[in-house]
């Protein structure tokens, strides 16, 4: 489901930034079309920061067996 809505998001972007570069679209539309792109990035910053939060790092004990998990560190 998340790969999906990533994808999904992902593919609109690209539809945007390909017809700002054309250059054949009105200044207010190329204005909306940026705001709309502007949205789609908030989104795909938001799925990809929910999935960092789900990701968990193993952890390992003194002889090297697991001991559990823990939330996974990004920075």
């Amino acid at each position: 489901m998340f790969l999906n809505k990533t994808i999904g998001v992902l593919n609109q972007l690209e539809q945007i930034v390909s017809t700002l570069e054309k250059g054949s679209i009105s200044l207010d539309d190329s204005v909306a079309l940026y705001a709309r792109g502007k949205i789609l990035q908030d989104r795909c910053e938001k799925l990809l920061s929910d999935a960092e939060s789900r990701i968990e790092k193993i952890t390992l004990g003194e002889n090297g067996a697991i001991k559990g998990v823990k939330p996974l560190d990004i920075e």
